[in-house]
């Protein structure tokens, strides 16, 4: 697919920004900076992932919701607030959801 911008594109720009933090930043500060930096350096690799990631799992998403006959999350949060939560399928769903968002914000943590 033809790109409207040049390299380096947002994923390659998130990476290099993160990198700067990690090598040359961090080793030259400390205390609260310090914090702040790992703080930053965090944050970035979730939108690296996000980048990455979003565009598939926001296909499986929907795919996932229409398999459960609703079009939307608003809709999906209806159908559990109705009493409607005991269907397997829907189990399925919202927890193959979780790991997606696990996946981008910690992807450590989906893996324990």
């Amino acid at each position: 697919m033809a790109a409207p911008h040049d390299v380096p594109d947002a994923a390659q720009l998130v990476a290099a920004v993160r990198q700067f933090l990690e090598a040359d930043v961090l080793p030259a500060v400390e205390g609260r900076v310090r914090f702040h930096t790992r703080v930053a350096i965090n944050v970035l690799g979730m939108v690296e992932r996000e980048i990455e990631l979003g565009p598939a799992q926001a296909a499986e998403h929907a795919e996932r919701l229409a398999g459960l006959g609703v079009g939307s999350d608003a809709e999906l949060a209806t159908r559990i607030r109705e009493g409607r939560a005991d269907d397997p399928a829907l189990l399925a769903a919202l927890t193959a959801a979780v790991r997606a968002k696990l996946d981008v914000a910690n992807p450590g943590y989906a893996a324990q």
